[in-house]
């Protein structure tokens, strides 16, 4: 394997930073999501983000997003910080989290799909052989761990939080050309704040009446899965294909198990635990570059990219 350059350690540990994250936010929103509604939540989650993007944004005197790069940051932040939230929050009250997180990895295979159709990125043979892997991995993870028969209502919601996050991830990809990953982080998490605020009266009734360790929860969404992973999505995606950073989150399902084991005292069984190491083998695959490939192929559409200067 050739060695990193330090541009492209920095979007592997951002896209590393995203998955674990990320992974976190599945269990938390099985606790927070039995006192708090899925609209509710979504938008005590994001408000909670925007807080500490809008603060970080004007600490650090970064300054708004170019006008050029408004409708992307409009459309991802309806598509991926309202609608994805909103759905995978109500798609969780009909299904277990291990069906939930197979279906909901079906986004990357959509991101990758999108990617080489509409980008240009093309579909190297290294990545779509990785995200087979993977989202094998993920399906014996969610089929393992699956606790009964999901319901049609469950899974079509997990379709289309999945299809809204691949679609805003094709534009956000150009958007992030022309603005920091900050600005269209917290362009996108404002955004979806608004459309999310027909749902204010259910938060404020159920805020008032839920205990303390759900309204922790529900902050800890926003700070930490929203606010910072999102951030280091974007960081990694500005860095990285498409396709190959959707790729990175396939190992969330195996993360999801070994959380819910610690957290919620949930033992995951072989057949979890081989999933899992499907699921970040299928990712290690996808990062896999051979002494062979060692030189400036650069072209988006092949297996290697440009150095991030």
């Amino acid at each position: 394997m050739t060695e990193l350059s330090p541009g492209r350690g920095r979007a592997l540990l951002a896209a590393a930073v995203t998955v674990v994250l990320w992974a976190s936010a599945f269990v938390v929103i099985r606790t927070a999501g039995t006192d708090f509604s899925p609209g509710a939540l979504a938008l005590g989650r994001l408000a909670s983000g925007s807080v500490v993007l809008v603060a970080l944004l004007l600490s650090t005197g970064t300054g708004l997003p170019p006008r050029s790069v408004l409708r992307g940051i409009i459309v991802s932040g309806v598509l991926w910080f309202g609608l994805y939230m909103v759905a995978l929050n109500w798609a969780e009250q009909y299904v277990d989290a291990g069906t939930a997180a197979l279906v909901i990895n079906t986004g990357p295979v959509l991101i990758a799909l999108l990617g080489g159709l509409f980008l240009g990125e093309g579909f190297p043979k290294r990545l779509m052989a990785g995200i087979a892997v993977a989202f094998t991995g993920a399906a014996v993870v969610g089929l393992s761990s699956s606790e009964g028969p999901a319901t049609v209502a469950g899974v079509v919601l997990c379709v289309v939080a999945a299809a809204a996050w691949a679609v805003a991830v094709l534009v956000q990809k150009p958007a992030l050309a022309h603005a920091s990953a900050l600005q269209v982080t917290t362009g996108g998490c404002v955004v979806g704040t608004i459309a999310c605020l027909p749902f204010a009266g259910q938060l404020i009734g159920e805020a008032a009446a839920a205990p303390l360790p759900a309204t922790l929860g529900l902050v800890y969404l926003g700070v930490f899965p929203t606010a910072i992973a999102f951030t280091t999505w974007a960081y990694a995606l500005a860095r990285m294909t498409a396709g190959q950073v959707g790729a990175t989150t396939y190992a969330v399902p195996a993360l999801v198990v070994v959380m819910s084991w610690l957290f919620l005292g949930e033992v995951p069984g072989p057949t979890a635990l081989a999933g899992g190491v499907l699921c970040l083998a299928g990712v290690a695959i996808t990062r896999w570059r051979t002494r062979a490939c060692r030189g400036p192929a650069a072209r988006p559409g092949g297996d290697l990219e440009a150095d991030p200067v």
